[in-house]
């Protein structure tokens, strides 16, 4: 079992920048692939960063390369999303979320566990 609790969503101006955060629950977050979704009023979620057990390979939505970073620390079991530049397009309730499946990692069914959200909004 993994319990996912995410922090540092608020409301923001375009062009700036905020630092999501995800804490992990369980001694075995390091086994775990992350990834971060979101999810804007009347869509679907969406895929948005993904990054691998030791941190050694990372993906991104097209939407998001070179703005957003997903990093991670196994020792504070945090994984992390370094968002800069954002737009209003970026409004959206954010999830952090694990999986044991990284060959699918871009899809919110691979992932067995989910946090219960953060909200980022990106005023004009």
């Amino acid at each position: 079992q993994v319990q996912l609790v995410e922090s540092g969503g608020g409301l923001v101006q375009a062009g700036g920048s905020l630092r999501l955060s995800c804490a992990a629950s369980g001694r075995t977050f390091s086994s775990y692939c992350m990834g971060w979704f979101r999810q804007a009023p009347g869509k679907e979620r969406e895929f948005v960063a993904a990054i691998s057990w030791g941190g050694g390979r990372t993906d991104y939505a097209d939407s998001v390369k070179g703005r957003f970073t997903i990093s991670r620390d196994n020792v504070q079991n945090t994984v992390y999303l370094q968002m800069n530049g954002l737009k209003p397009e970026d409004t959206a309730v954010y999830y952090c979320a694990a999986t044991r499946e990284p060959s699918s990692w871009d899809t919110a069914r691979a992932y067995n566990y989910w946090g219960q959200g953060t909200q980022v909004t990106v005023s004009s």
